[in-house]
């Protein structure tokens, strides 16, 4: 059990049968591995999108964490900034002269964030292809908006991350962690994943079953830090985990109840194995430059 929790057992039931299919397998190292920029221009024959995934960018500062932004992006084989995300990447690079982030596919939302100051500079780049949709549907968020344009674009599954989601407001965050139940409702994500990073850190969602998760590569530099969290945010779960300081089994975890947050990697784990009967958040800490 993390500190977290409000319990003192560890669980005491034999583990729960991981059904029919085989565990999900997760690598969220290759998300923010270091490697080559990815443009949006390029010849469509050398991006790889089937290994990719497409970046939503979220209006909340990028200042704080440009490193992992800029290792997302270069990563990512599309770019999307969410309304008043293009304002975030103007003013953590644009308005500098850095022209990392001049590769912005699409400015979408209804319109309502971004400034005239983000816009005009990505519309106006000589070999500029952004793209700006007014959407002004008020029945939907600018992130859904966002999320709904990728999916038309390619065929799924396409895993999406979106950076800058779990900062500022708590509604605002609360809405975030919303869209990652709303926009995966197959057991087997056959529509593709979804990440949020807040910049500290990765968090995603468990859907009901077995998941190996691997954190750590042999022989490389350690790109997360300890800290893990497993929280039943829509409704209660029992879980069984292993490769953590507190592993549980068959351990009752709810809103009100015990929960597992601030659990701990061990130094020797590679893969944190976690089964879950209902859907969970599972998050975990970026480990600081």
């Amino acid at each position: 059990m993390g500190r977290g929790g409000t319990g003192t057992d560890s669980g005491t039931g034999t583990g729960a049968d991981t059904g029919p299919y085989s565990p999900v397998q997760w690598h969220p190292i290759a998300l923010v591995r270091d490697s080559r920029p990815m443009r949006d221009n390029e010849p469509e024959v050398d991006q790889e999108p089937k290994t990719g995934f497409a970046l939503i960018v979220l209006n909340q500062p990028l200042i704080q964490h440009l490193g992992v932004t800029r290792r997302l992006w270069n990563n990512a084989f599309t770019h999307i900034a969410a309304d008043g995300g293009a304002n975030c990447l103007y003013e953590a690079a644009g308005q500098l002269g850095d022209d990392s982030f001049d590769n912005l596919r699409v400015i979408i939302g209804d319109l309502d964030s971004v400034t005239d100051e983000a816009r005009n500079y990505f519309e106006s780049l000589p070999a500029s292809k952004t793209e700006v949709i007014h959407d002004p549907d008020q029945y939907s968020t600018d992130f859904g908006k966002a999320v709904y344009y990728v999916r038309a674009q390619q065929p799924p599954p396409i895993d999406i991350v979106a950076i800058g989601g779990l900062g500022g407001r708590v509604d605002q965050g609360l809405s975030q962690l919303h869209h990652l139940y709303l926009f995966q409702q197959h057991p087997r994500y056959d529509e593709g994943r979804m990440y949020l990073f807040s910049g500290e850190s990765l968090t995603f969602l468990l859907k009901a079953g077995g998941h190996q998760i691997r954190v750590r590569e042999v022989g490389q530099e350690d790109l997360f830090a300890k800290y893990v969290g497993i929280v039943p945010v829509k409704e209660p779960s029992r879980i069984t985990t292993q490769g953590l300081e507190w592993d549980v089994t068959d351990w009752e975890t709810e809103f009100g109840g015990q929960m597992s947050t601030s659990n701990h990697v061990l130094p020797e784990t590679q893969v944190v194995e976690v089964h879950t009967t209902k859907d969970v958040l599972f998050t975990i800490a970026l480990r600081r430059p």
